[in-house]
Parts: C-alpha cells; sequence; structure tokens
C-alpha cells in the first residue's frame, strides 16, 4: 500500500521526536512518502498530487484546518472529473488517515480517536491492518462562485468573529489553546452586535426563520471541544446524516448563558428556546445576511460575506478508523 503522510510542522501540539516516532511506525506498515506543509493551502495541494499519483492512502499529521485541506485536495473535481462519481464521492480517491496534532482535533476525536497522536498511531495501524474503513458525509459551503468542503462545522456570525480573533493572536505567535479560544470569546462577547440581527435561513421545504444573529451548521456532534469536555448545540448531527443547524435570534448574556449550560452539559438533548433556529438532516440550506457577517469553516476564517449555500454530501471519504 502506497501513502502519503501530510505533517504540518508547526501543529499545536505536536514534536519532531513525535513525529519521528510516527513517521517509523507508519512507514514500517506501508510505502511512506512524507510531505510538509510549507503554507496555507499546500495541504490541499499535496492531497491533489497524491490522488493524481494513485496513492492509496493519505495521512495527515496536523490541526483541523490541515485536515480540511487534505479532506478538499482529495475531494474537488480536476479535468472534467464527475465530482459525484455515480453517486459514490469516495470512489476513485485515496481513503483518509487522520493522526491529531492541532489544538481542538475535532474531526478526529468526532470519528472517535484519542487525542493524543501517538495512541491514535497505534489506532490506525490497527485500521490498516485489518483495512477497516468508515464512509463519512461531508458538508459543502458555496458562495460567489467558490465551493470548499467541511468535516465537522462552519459558521456565520459571533463564533466566526471569535475564530477570526484567535487567528489575529495566532499571527502574534500565540498558540489556539482552549482556553485562549474562551477568553477571546468572553472578551469579544461585548463588542459584537447584540442589537441588530442580519441573517435569515432559508432553505427547499424549509420555513424562512429571520431575525438569526448566529448560526453554527453542522456536520456531525460534537461542535467543538473546552478541553476535554464536548461542546453539542446539535447534538443530533452525524456523519451519516444530512446538515443541522442551530441559530440564535436573541444575544442578551442570560439567553447566552442558558445556551451554553445547556449545551455543555445536556450531551443528546436539543437545546429549546422561542430564540433559537434549528433543522436536522438537512440537505441544503442558505443563510443570507443583509450586511456583510464573518464566516467561518471547520475553524478557519473565510472572510464576510453575506450569502453562503450549505449542502450535505453523503458517502463523501473513507477514513481508515
Amino acid at each position: 500500500m502506497r501513502a502519503m503522510l501530510l505533517v504540518n510542522p508547526k501543529a499545536t501540539t505536536t514534536n519532531a521526536r513525535t513525529r519521528d516516532v510516527l513517521i517509523r511506525a507508519l512507514g514500517a506498515a506501508v510505502e511512506l512518502a512524507v510531505e510538509e506543509t510549507r503554507y496555507r493551502g499546500h495541504a490541499a495541494s499535496l492531497a491533489a498530487t497524491a490522488r493524481a499519483k494513485g496513492y492509496d492512502v493519505v495521512a495527515v499529521l496536523g490541526g483541523d484546518g490541515t485536515i480540511n485541506e487534505t479532506v478538499n485536495g482529495l475531494l474537488n473535481p480536476v479535468n472534467g472529473e464527475d465530482p459525484a462519481h455515480g453517486g459514490n464521492p469516495s470512489a476513485g480517491r485515496p481513503g483518509l488517515i487522520v493522526i491529531p496534532g492541532g489544538s481542538a482535533n475535532v474531526f478526529a476525536r468526532a470519528l472517535g480517536l484519542p487525542n493524543d497522536p501517538v495512541e491514535s498511531t497505534g489506532q490506525v495501524l490497527e485500521a490498516l491492518r485489518e483495512d477497516r474503513r468508515r464512509t463519512v458525509g461531508l458538508g459543502q459551503a458555496l458562495w460567489e462562485g467558490q465551493s470548499r468542503y467541511f468535516t465537522f462545522c462552519s459558521g456565520l456570525g459571533y463564533d466566526a468573529e471569535v475564530v477570526r480573533a484567535v487567528e489575529g493572536l495566532r499571527g502574534t505567535g500565540r498558540k489556539a489553546t482552549p482556553a485562549r479560544y474562551v477568553n477571546t470569546a468572553l472578551r469579544h462577547y461585548l463588542a459584537t452586535d447584540k442589537r441588530h440581527p442580519a441573517m435569515t435561513v432559508t432553505g427547499p421545504g424549509i420555513p424562512p426563520a429571520e431575525g438569526v444573529f448566529m448560526a453554527i451548521v453542522s456536520n456531525t456532534s460534537p461542535w467543538t471541544y473546552v478541553g476535554s469536555r464536548p461542546v453539542r448545540p446539535t447534538p443530533w448531527a452525524s456523519f451519516e446524516t444530512g446538515l443541522d443547524l442551530l441559530g440564535l435570534r436573541r444575544m442578551g448574556p442570560m439567553t447566552l448563558a442558558k445556551t451554553i449550560r445547556h449545551i455543555l452539559t445536556e450531551s443528546d438533548i436539543l437545546p429549546s428556546g422561542r430564540h433559537l433556529v434549528q433543522m436536522h438532516d438537512e440537505a441544503e440550506l442558505t443563510l443570507t445576511a443583509d450586511r456583510p457577517v464573518a464566516f467561518q469553516l471547520d475553524g478557519d476564517y473565510l472572510g464576510e460575506r453575506e450569502t453562503v449555500t450549505f449542502r450535505s454530501t453523503p458517502n463523501a471519504l473513507q477514513v481508515l478508523v
């Protein structure tokens, strides 16, 4: 089996010694080529190259951002290729191996992997020996002639504003730790607009829902982690169903505190309240704003947008897990 390992040398929770151990372990199991990512978007380019050269597997040692780039490199069609592959987008593409190396590692943990690169490698090697694969669905966001797949979540509004602020801090050399996200969210809450909701949610067969401040679109649950604690605003979301959405129509401190307390403690129960917009297992959703709002995808800030359409892509990816 030929495999390409993509390594993000700047991943939050790995070091050179750990990387060397993992490379030796994988190299003993497969014919391994190792590539380091050097710039934003490089993982997508390397994954596309691996697909074009007929590699069987692409492995990723990195955080959710590097994994997202890799997934898009594996799935985006080239040279007139049918993106659906006759209804099975994963057909004819390399399988994916995920080894968590970031701060949150939401996709890896949602797949059931340990939040430790060495322990995860042990599970991955077992999956390789047994050729144990799981086919998962993905989400796809489309805006202004562009599109991008996401593995676990996307969002517009306050959560994307927090992602933008943390990316700014990372640009100064600070690490994106769970504590930094929480502290940034608390500080940024004072600055976000809590009076003028901008967004409306629409979709095929869905009554329009207006007056939304913040919207989370989920491809699985949890949405993220705070340390070891999962955060589940859309607890019914899964890789085997369509997309779920939670929208907030109020951003007052009491309303937000109640919602946060619920999604941190009630694992399988939907949040409740007239101020919430909830949707489950949808094939397509569109968020339209009357002014540009912050937009994030798998924890990656993608600028301000006024319209984004989200689509579910079943059977998109084979993961060795």
